[in-house]
């Protein structure tokens, strides 16, 4: 069936969740798309996209994912034909019949909806959509200057301790600063030598959707190995109560609440695994599991199941929107 006779405006969402077949070890985009399908935010600035002079269709990502997006929300009783974004992808770099790392994917495809949109506007909506500003300190430990670079991330990589550890553990770790001594000492312009100094990061503003990936991947002289250990987050935090001593003194927002809409999970070892998703639909706030073509409702308990441990089903990334639990995507049903 021509992917045609499927659209339906991006605002009308049927009831549950849309299965995607696995082509040529999809798993990976698989779970991504069912993230990307949650982030109606997302949805809404492709739908404003006008794509009348778009060339070369069939390498653009964008419109791809758009096309992608409205085929899972529309009420045909096929699963939405992906195999076209799949190939866009593949004209892209990103290979089928490979394992890939989702972090990796999710970047590039989020990078390239941002290059390859024509309007710079609304590119740039949508890199602000996951923008997360921040501004690195560098304080020399022998005269105290300081030297401060502002740049942003589109997600936040953090780092998890080999034996148990959590959502809260691993942002404090992340923004503590830093030691550098010894081979890792830093040029001081002032001092003009490499000297001993402390290395933070602080947060100039957050995005609407904050993005975090788990490092559960390390490499050594053996290869690459994957951490299983449990690592616990919650359904909802504060980042401003977590974490107070993130925050640069420039940082205004108000409101920095999320709330857990899509964790992205990898089941398996460093060398041979497969990924799923957990999903709160937007529109009735259930939580389901999409394992490819299989969809069912759960429950919070069971989205826990992927805090990892023995069952090696470990959280590798989550997804926050800022904003109360209660907060449904306008205009849908309750």
């Amino acid at each position: 069936m021509s992917l045609r006779f499927c659209l339906v405006p991006l605002r009308k969402a049927c009831s549950g969740l849309r299965g995607l077949s696995n082509h040529c070890l999809s798993c990976c985009v698989n779970a991504l798309l069912q993230a990307f399908s949650a982030t109606w935010e997302l949805a809404e600035l492709l739908d404003k996209w006008e794509t009348a002079g778009v060339r070369e269709e069939d390498e653009n990502i964008p419109l791809n994912l758009r096309r992608v997006l409205v085929a899972m929300k529309s009420a045909c009783p096929l699963l939405p034909p992906h195999k076209d974004f799949l190939l866009c992808l593949e004209r892209n770099r990103i290979r089928r019949n490979t394992q890939h790392d989702a972090d990796q994917v999710f970047l590039f495809i989020l990078n390239a909806v941002v290059q390859q949109i024509d309007n710079r506007s609304l590119a740039l909506e949508v890199q602000n959509l996951y923008k997360i500003s921040t501004e690195t300190h560098l304080q020399c430990s022998s005269c105290s200057s300081t030297q401060i670079q502002s740049s942003y991330l589109l997600n936040l990589q953090l780092p998890v301790k080999e034996e148990h550890d959590s959502l809260e553990g691993c942002l404090t770790s992340y923004f503590r600063h830093e030691e550098l001594q010894g081979e890792n000492c830093c040029f001081c312009p002032k001092c003009g030598t490499q000297t001993p100094s402390k290395w933070g990061v602080k947060l100039l503003s957050l995005p609407q959707v904050l993005c975090i990936s788990f490092k559960r991947f390390r490499g050594n002289l053996d290869g690459t190995r994957k951490l299983h250990c449990v690592v616990t987050f919650p359904e909802s935090f504060d980042f401003s109560e977590v974490v107070k001593e993130a925050f640069a003194s420039s940082f205004t927002q108000s409101g920095c609440g999320y709330t857990l809409y899509a964790v992205v999970v990898h089941a398996g070892n460093a060398a041979c695994g497969h990924y799923t998703a957990f999903v709160r639909h937007p529109s009735d706030q259930h939580w389901y599991h999409a394992d490819d073509s299989s969809v069912k409702r759960v429950s919070w308990e069971e989205v826990k199941s992927a805090y990892g441990g023995s069952s090696r089903d470990t959280a590798y990334m989550l997804m926050y929107r800022r904003g109360p639990s209660e907060g449904l995507q306008p205009g849908l049903p309750t």
